[in-house]
């Protein structure tokens, strides 16, 4: 880890020191467009794409100022974290042409239901230049993620990370997020093995035309399109003379369906971390360099937190608190408390990189409105303002309803 922090350390930019304004408009952004054009990441990509080679390698806690329109939130912190939060928001969503939900996600079957792949464009065009200077852009954000500890709350599936770190992806990589996807060519395998051990004389070419008739030369892409994996491939059917072939083709189509738009991701990502630094990862430290832990880890997050007022680790109020967040909230709850108190949706993964440590404070009230109140967060400072609850079911209540519905960056 030495190494890799000195090879950080020797490329970061000292010759800029400006923190840009970006300005977001969270209501432009609420509106549905074409490709994405009002999201709150080609907003981000507009103003951050050309220059960040530069920016993104600065030391500097924040790498930009984040201004929302038609807000009065002063940016110490907070609406930077939660420009990024909407940022990653947009990547894994069908706002942007980008990514889409892998097969077992949208057919509800299999592993991985939640992670996104790249979208699927035909092997005979070439990627359109905003999309590839997009998907660049997202590479810089991982980059960015690294040298900041900033992490992103990115859903890809581990052939992805596979693919940045140039580690082999295999069929099962694939089966991983589309469990249908070698369903036939592995029926038809065994049905020739199983037909072989029973008769050495069966017909192959009859096996094949009664299980096979309709398949072509041709492939279902991960997007839902048909490609030719040969010219004319609509046009030929599968033959036993044929079958190893198809078999080849497809497998061959499948390993590599996303390796443009990964070489995109990769060459942004090679802009802001040296590509000998990144050598040095396996996918799984990619992953977590950028992603942080997959969950919210509360005891880390306990032990990086400090009380005002009159609270302490041992006080009642604190330990119902805990309890709460620990057993009585789901993962995603604890992501929605965290983007609720600090704009984002992930931890770091030691306690050496919390830059600012949790602080939890009094709610001051009248004793006969304290079970009506809500908490009250400020997200600059990392902080809670909390009511000192009857009871924990009524702290969980309201605490649940804070997170879910009250984690507007305009309270900050």
């Amino acid at each position: 880890h030495e190494l890799l922090q000195q090879s950080l350390e020797q490329t970061i930019t000292t010759d800029d020191n400006s923190r840009p304004s970006i300005q977001f408009d969270t209501l432009k952004a609420s509106y549905p467009s074409e490709n994405g054009e009002n999201t709150m990441f080609n907003q981000a990509f507009k103003q951050l794409f050309k220059d960040a080679p530069i920016k993104f390698r600065r030391a500097d806690e924040r790498l930009w100022h984040a201004t929302y329109v038609g807000m009065h939130s002063i940016d110490a912190g907070g609406p930077y974290r939660d420009s990024i939060t909407c940022i990653c928001l947009d990547i894994c969503s069908t706002r942007l042409p980008l990514f889409i939900l892998c097969s077992n996600g949208r057919t509800g079957s299999g592993l991985n239901q939640d992670r996104w792949i790249p979208n699927v464009f035909s092997p005979k065009e070439s990627i359109p230049n905003i999309y590839r200077n997009q998907y660049r852009f997202v590479g810089q954000l991982m980059g960015m993620a690294i040298r900041q500890k900033h992490y992103l709350d990115l859903k890809f599936p581990a052939l992805l990370w596979k693919q940045l770190v140039r580690e082999s992806i295999t069929l099962e990589d694939i089966e991983a997020i589309d469990m249908q996807s070698f369903t036939i060519i592995k029926e038809v395998e065994m049905q020739i093995e199983q037909s072989q051990l029973i008769d050495n004389d069966i017909d192959i070419d009859f096996l094949f035309s009664s299980i096979m008739n309709e398949l072509r030369f041709d492939v279902a892409s991960s997007a839902g399109q048909t490609y030719e994996l040969v010219p004319g491939g609509k046009d030929i059917p599968i033959t036993a003379a044929n079958f190893k072939d198809y078999c080849r083709k497809y497998r061959e189509y499948r390993l590599n369906e996303f390796s443009r738009q990964i070489d995109f991701i990769r060459q942004g990502l090679y802009s802001i971390v040296p590509s000998y630094y990144l050598s040095l990862f396996t996918a799984d430290e990619l992953e977590q360099a950028v992603c942080g832990k997959g969950q919210i880890d509360v005891e880390l997050l306990k032990k990086n937190t400090y009380y005002g007022g009159d609270f302490h680790e041992d006080s009642p109020h604190i330990q119902r608190f805990w309890t709460v967040l620990n057993d009585m909230f789901n993962e995603e709850q604890r992501k929605s408390f965290l983007i609720f108190v600090w704009g984002r949706s992930t931890l770091p993964t030691r306690d050496a990189d919390f830059t600012s440590k949790f602080g939890i404070n009094p709610y001051y009230t009248f004793h006969d409105e304290i079970d009506r109140v809500l908490p009250r967060s400020h997200t600059c400072s990392f902080t809670i303002d909390l009511p000192e609850y009857s009871t924990i079911e009524i702290m969980e209540e309201r605490l649940n309803y804070a997170v879910t519905y009250c984690s507007s960056i305009d309270a900050d």
